[in-house]
């Protein structure tokens, strides 16, 4: 059920088959539909995590996504982060895993196939 109140964030991808990998890998994935994929879903997929969460892919303009310079960020907020850190384990080598944050969270942070800043967390208890 989506809720009546909503902003859902639509990510530009220039490989709208990576991203949706990667975003599998989150717990994301498209609603499976009898017949297979629609013709729109070429330039555009909707993602669902089933729990509330909801991500849009677009497919970007030639050249907006330049390497090193992507200005999107995304924080997706779960109770499994260390189940999630998990699943990245192999992205993860050699740099910071899960760790409690001085502005009250637990947290990593992950780049999607445009290098787009993902980061997977929890409000720490007060």
């Amino acid at each position: 059920m989506r809720p009546s109140h909503a902003m859902i964030a639509m990510l530009p991808c220039n490989d709208l088959d990576a991203s949706e990998t990667f975003y599998n890998r989150l717990g994301f994935s498209r609603v499976q539909r009898d017949g297979g994929p629609l013709e729109w879903e070429n330039d555009y997929r909707i993602l669902t995590d089933r729990r509330g969460g909801e991500l849009h892919l677009t497919h970007s303009v030639d050249d907006w996504l330049v390497p090193g310079r992507n200005p999107f960020g995304l924080y997706l907020y779960t109770d499994d982060v260390d189940a999630v850190a998990a699943a990245f384990a192999s992205e993860l080598a050699g740099k910071r895993g899960p760790e409690e944050k001085p502005w009250g969270t637990y947290e990593f942070a992950l780049a999607d196939p445009d290098q787009t800043l993902v980061r997977v967390g929890r409000r720490l208890q007060p």
